[in-house]
């Protein structure tokens, strides 16, 4: 099976956890291609399983995540599981509730709008939103990023296997 990863990202850190979601996939035996969505794809995504990722900017996802979804083809993809991962500020470890409904707003929010862009489009978007933090606005990823979504993409697998 073929796994298209496509991303963008403005400071690596996104890329990076594509990276780690492609390994992953490749260690579990699977194919796996990683696209920047900033480029020109030479061919139209294909595959069998979309990962897209993007990093949540303002409160919104940029421009070319949202492009990317609305340009699927409908057939190429249909019923074909497609997994969304975004890359968030960081989460204060004891937060207030006014912190609380700020990560909310800024990052868990626009990652659901844009899994729910997949669904309006009549994709089959995987539950739950991956998402990963960085520590800082630029990065770099906090400790556990890469490997949150390493063991994001072994959980997907066991329900593969059902």
């Amino acid at each position: 099976m073929k796994v298209l990863v496509a991303y963008d990202t403005y400071y690596g850190n996104t890329r990076l956890v594509a990276e780690a979601i492609a390994d992953e996939f490749k260690s579990a035996g699977f194919e796996a291609e990683i696209r920047n969505l900033k480029e020109d794809f030479q061919s139209p995504p294909q595959g069998d399983i979309l990962v897209i990722g993007t990093p949540i900017r303002m409160a919104h996802v940029p421009r070319p995540a949202k492009r990317f979804v609305k340009r699927l083809d409908k057939e190429s993809w249909k019923g074909k599981p497609i997994i969304t991962f975004t890359t968030i500020g960081p989460i204060k470890e004891n937060p207030t509730e006014k912190e609380r409904e700020t990560t909310q707003k800024w990052g868990y929010n626009p990652g659901l709008k844009f899994k729910e862009l997949v669904k309006s489009r009549g994709f089959s978007a995987i539950e739950p939103v991956l998402y990963v933090e960085v520590k800082d606005l630029k990065g770099p990823l906090v400790d556990t990023g890469i490997e949150r979504a390493r063991r994001y993409v072994r959980e997907f697998l066991k329900t593969l296997a059902r």
